[in-house]
């Protein structure tokens, strides 16, 4: 061949690489606009990159299973290996130093960044190590590093927290086109979690790094994206034309049922269910749904109907971007499920009662080709688990060879834990650990369950944002039944040939009758296969909480007496009782005051002299009222500082803590502990105030 001819050659290479890396060239821009664009989950990213997470894992643990796999110094301060990729200077004598999070070669693109607790100080370099992009607290660059960039009003502020600052996270994305070095000044015995969330692209990929220029010339899709995510159900960008099929089933026990076919290339863009039967909480766990694409015998989606929109057991109302539970029991998922040929739902029926089904598929055209990938969600679930500090393993959510994109998970617990608070009852101390294409270690390596779900300290709040939530927790602390959830639509992980999913079981005590379900969303080329089990009536049996629990005084708790509410009262006022085995003892001691400043009185003796705090372990619903509290007369605020509790929740029944501020008491006296109804915001005719126990707490 002639060299004219191989010059041509390479000339039209050149063009063919030019025109298609300039037409995906990825901007600040376009990363925001991802984050609403369900449908391209659905395609294999290209230009692909590689998922990868900095964060203050406890570094001794290298080899999967050996001797510190489980190791839990990961940013408490004081660990035995720093938590860092390099230290550049340290000071043993007082702690001080500097130390490298990140320093990798672009192009890429930080999607998320998360801390507790961090001080210190943060320096960030993109491209240029002379000058830095960033230089100030670190805690600011975790959570909020837009606002070191905020000019003028090109940007809603306020809507802009709302949708990207997302509880302990930040999803506001940083490209990079060259190299990013990110690093930390601090006290290593100090408080130090952080998680750094980068995408690698490969080499040629065309990338424009950010710039403080970019939050004005891209503000109206920053905007645009923000209002979506402030508001899913309003505000998302569904296709316009496309195709809506309803259907109603009833399902008798033990029956399966067809709901609907559907023959073409296409793709579910909305799916919205509703379950109906006389125990809905127990029909929305053991009715099964199953979606199968291009006549695949094993559904792709096999899951509880409940457990799929990631707010089980039961109807916990909460808004994401592709999940909503709305307080009716209506549910709509937006993640979009594309097929080749065909699609079939059915819904199996593993439990003893009748169950309607209705329900809406709207669906679009779509053009299947050799990147598309079918969604997948297939649930497990383990029981009468016995975790403990002493005996932590890695829970599986997904093992799978092939191709795809994980896209979200879900953990779905009942926690039998006996310590009422927190520390003693948490269920999460364990890590995430993400393999990806036979790496010998994570790509991604967690500090923490909370942490991967966005929050931190063990949380008992409810909470839920675009991409993660906490929209069922029981209490009190982290008692009961607990759901947290977590969608990758800024962050999917792409695998080209395996993945391994695990989440450390690491209770603070030994925890006997824990239950863990959970699913691992995510996409799949065809072929891709994995280790999942069909879901058996044994998985989905009823599951209750341990009958006539009594709290134990540890960790949080210690130093403490309790008592049952109902047992020490001291006012001649006639009271309720409600059971279930979410309270002490089974049942729940409820007043019903008529009028505002109605009070209740209760006596506890005092074994010692001492500071003590008093605590009420209060339920909150609907129909809860506001009360003070005071001590032999004197009113006490809370150690919040406020005068008053409101205990109205809508949609969920939950038990918490309040706490008073601290006082001194003297021993063989009885310490008149008052209640004061004040009013009720929920207009309810029948206010209530619930109260499961009261104790106090020797203070040390």
């Amino acid at each position: 061949m002639k060299r004219f001819d191989y010059f041509l050659i390479f000339l039209i290479f050149l063009m063919v690489i030019s025109c298609n890396t300039h037409a995906q060239t990825i901007t600040t821009g376009s990363l925001f606009e991802e984050m609403v664009d369900l449908e391209r989950l659905s395609t294999y990213p290209s230009p692909n990159y590689k998922m990868v997470q900095f964060s203050s894992y406890d570094h001794r643990s290298t080899v999967p299973g050996g001797p510190e796999w489980w190791a839990n110094s990961d940013g408490f301060g004081g660990e035995p290996e720093p938590n860092f990729e390099e230290v550049i200077t340290y000071d043993q004598e007082t702690g001080m130093g500097e130390f490298v999070i990140a320093d990798v070669e672009g192009p890429g693109a930080i999607v998320r960044l998360w801390t507790a607790a961090m001080e210190g100080e943060i320096t960030m370099y993109i491209g240029d190590m002379n000058n830095p992009y960033y230089e100030g607290p670190a805690r600011n660059f975790f959570q909020q590093p837009y606002n070191y960039y905020f000019e003028g009003d090109y940007i809603d502020e306020e809507l802009f927290e709302k949708a990207f600052c997302q509880r302990d996270a930040c999803y506001a994305p940083i490209p990079f086109a060259e190299r990013l070095r990110v690093t930390w000044k601090g006290n290593l015995n100090e408080i130090h979690f952080y998680q750094m969330q980068v995408r690698l692209y490969e080499k040629y990929t065309m990338l424009m790094s950010f710039s403080q220029l970019d939050i004005r010339e891209y503000s109206e899709v920053i905007n645009r994206v923000a209002g979506i995510l402030a508001d899913p159900d309003k505000n998302f960008p569904y296709s316009k034309g496309n195709s809506k099929i309803k259907f109603d089933i009833t399902l008798k026990p033990g029956e399966s049922l067809e709901a609907l076919q559907l023959e073409g290339s296409a793709a579910i863009e909305k799916l919205v269910l509703k379950v109906d039967s006389d125990d809905p909480d127990l029909a929305l766990r053991q009715t099964i749904m199953h979606i199968s694409f291009d006549e695949y015998p094993w559904a792709q989606v096999q899951s509880p109907v409940g457990d799929f929109f990631g707010a089980a057991p039961g109807i916990n109302p909460y808004q994401s971007l592709p999940f909503t539970v709305d307080p009716d029991g209506t549910m709509t998922c937006r993640y979009v499920m594309p097929f080749e040929n065909s699609c079939k739902i059915l819904f199996q029926n593993l439990g003893d009662q009748d169950v309607i089904v209705t329900g809406s598929v709207s669906s679009k055209d779509y053009n299947w080709d050799g990147s598309s990938m079918h969604f997948r969600a297939r649930w497990r679930a383990d029981h009468n688990l016995y975790p403990s500090v002493y005996h932590t393993y890695d829970v599986p959510f997904l093992i799978a060879a092939g191709k795809g994109t994980y896209v979200g998970t879900t953990s779905i617990l009942m926690n039998p834990a006996d310590v009422p608070t927190p520390w003693g009852n948490w269920w999460g101390e364990g890590d995430e650990k993400v393999f990806v294409d036979f790496g010998e270690v994570p790509s991604l390596f967690g500090t923490g369950s909370e942490d991967y779900y966005n929050y931190s300290w063990s949380s008992p709040d409810i909470f839920f944002f675009p991409f993660c939530g906490q929209p069922r927790n029981d209490g009190p602390g982290n008692r009961g039944f607990v759901t947290n959830y977590r969608w990758h639509i800024s962050d999917p992980i792409p695998f080209e040939r395996e993945i391994r999913f695990y989440m450390e079981l690491y209770t603070h005590r030994p925890t006997p009758g824990l239950s863990y379900a959970r699913i691992g969303y995510h996409y799949a080329r065809p072929g891709l296969t994995d280790d999942h089990f069909p879901i058996m009536p044994e998985d989905v049996r009823p599951l209750e909480l341990p009958e006539n629990w009594q709290p134990v005084a540890s960790h949080g708790s210690r130093n403490s007496v309790f008592y049952q509410a109902e047992e020490i009262i001291a006012s001649d006022i006639d009271t309720e009782f409600r059971e279930d085995n979410l309270y002490a003892g089974g049942k729940l001691m409820v007043w019903k005051p008529r009028l505002t400043k109605e009070s209740l009185d209760f006596l506890v003796p005092v074994a010692e002299d001492g500071k003590y705090r008093i605590y009420f372990t209060a339920a909150l619903n609907l129909n809860s009222g506001i009360f003070s509290a005071s001590l032999n007369g004197n009113a006490f605020n809370f150690s919040d500082g406020t005068s008053v509790k409101d205990l109205c929740v809508p949609y969920r029944t939950l038990l918490r803590n309040f706490s008073l501020e601290p006082v001194e008491l003297k021993k063989d006296t009885n310490l008149k502990i008052t209640i004061h109804y004040t009013g009720s915001q929920s207009g309810s005719s029948e206010p209530e105030i619930g109260i499961d126990f009261i104790w106090i707490q020797k203070l040390e």
